[in-house]
């Protein structure tokens, strides 16, 4: 008797569980509260001194300013990592879709609520775009690069050109007539200096430019392969990088050879001349200023693996949920700086008018360096629990949605 063969169970993909990696959840818990010193600076330091203006500032305001300016960059970078990771449980045109609808979804949340967020102004008479575009633009031009079927390789090779490049294009730019508005938008940005008018009483100020910025998420895209490495391995090459990186800034920015449209120079003390050193643009992100705060980062990065103390469990309630925290930051230090304002005697008449800036935070209002401290205590200790509810609730449900908070 011929019997039929048994058929076989067809065998059914099964995409990798989702796995979230300490050391980035580390580095971003400490980069998003080391972010609201600056915001709570800008909105409650009385008198709004410039912490670069070396006629005035002291190194503990320029060191106040100077180490947010690691934030950007490292949760730029580190959003690259995560999108290569994410990627591993999805297929190429699932990825790249995700990519496309997260980004335009970060545009719609930096148009309409973190503009309102921070300027309070329901007319948004001026819109600015922040690191929250670059972040989302951002994504929308990796996901066209994965829906191409790049490889990383080549998606860190094109970061790559863009991170050591765009300050050659810069300089080209600073050396001829304004090419208008789609030019700041991807290269130059105006810091936050003169908007563009839009329309009828409103205007767009693009405090960051794309591209360079595209260029440190794509390079963190490709640097995402490490995570598939042996731990010893993915220590060894981050280190090289790292170091690479710092010993970079520290040549080109000692010569002034290239990479900063604005050289430093000696002062007339030891201090001051440190500080200028340091002093690198972010307006639009230079090469050194990069190189300077992604190569701490990385370091920081490939030496955190194993951390496990209750500091890094600290910081990782914050890095698990940064969009949550990001977005909830900016509406308590609003909060705050309103209790702050009518409290010490301020009236609806000393508003700021000026629509760029602040309307609670007018000059003669506000708090010594100090203050802004100990408030920046209050309020990160006041978001600790709803961040940790929130990331418990991320671990626990599965709804669509959460994949975009």
């Amino acid at each position: 008797m011929i019997t039929a063969p048994l058929t076989q169970p067809k065998k059914v993909a099964v995409m990798p569980a989702k796995t979230r990696i300490a050391s980035i959840d580390l580095l971003r818990g400490l980069i998003m509260l080391i972010m609201a010193i600056d915001h709570l600076r800008d909105l409650l330091h009385f008198g709004h001194p410039a912490p670069n203006d070396f006629q005035t500032t002291t190194p503990v305001l320029f060191f106040s300013r100077w180490i947010t300016h690691f934030c950007a960059p490292t949760f730029v970078f580190l959003s690259g990592i995560s999108a290569f990771l994410a990627g591993k449980r999805r297929t190429k045109d699932e990825m790249a879709g995700f990519l496309v609808k997260r980004g335009l979804w970060l545009l719609f949340v930096e148009l309409f609520i973190i503009n309102f967020a921070t300027s309070l102004d329901p007319l948004y008479h001026v819109i600015v775009l922040q690191v929250i575009w670059a972040i989302g633009g951002s994504m929308i031009l990796l996901g066209l690069l994965v829906w191409a079927n790049l490889s990383p390789g080549v998606i860190g090779g094109i970061g790559l050109t863009i991170f050591l490049g765009h300050n050659v294009i810069d300089l080209l730019h600073n050396k001829a007539v304004d090419t208008g508005l789609l030019w700041r938008l991807l290269l130059s940005g105006h810091g936050f200096n003169t908007p563009d008018p839009i329309g009828p009483d409103r205007f767009l100020l693009v405090a960051y430019a794309l591209l360079p910025w595209t260029g440190v998420m794509l390079i963190g895209y490709s640097l995402g392969t490490l995570y598939t490495k042996e731990a010893a391995q993915r220590k060894k090459t981050l280190t090289i990088i790292a170091l690479s990186m710092l010993a970079f800034f520290v040549l080109f920015r000692a010569f002034n050879i290239y990479g900063d449209p604005a050289p430093w120079s000696i002062q007339k003390d030891p201090m001051l001349s440190i500080l200028s050193f340091l002093n690198v643009t972010k307006y639009p992100c230079s090469l050194l200023y990069l190189c300077m705060t992604l190569g701490v980062t990385i370091l920081i990065l490939a030496h955190t693996e194993n951390a496990g103390n209750r500091l890094a469990r600290f910081l990782i309630v914050y890095g698990n949920v940064p969009f949550f925290y990001y977005v909830c930051h900016w509406f308590l230090a609003q909060a705050i700086t309103i209790i702050l304002f009518f409290s010490t005697g301020h009236h609806m008449s000393e508003l700021n008018t000026d629509k760029t800036g602040f309307p609670f935070s007018p000059n003669n209002s506000g708090l010594p360096l100090g203050g802004v401290y100990a408030v920046w205590l209050l309020l990160i200790t006041c978001l600790y629990f709803p961040c940790r509810w929130f990331g418990q609730y991320k671990k626990t449900h599965k709804q669509w949605w959460l994949s975009y908070l």
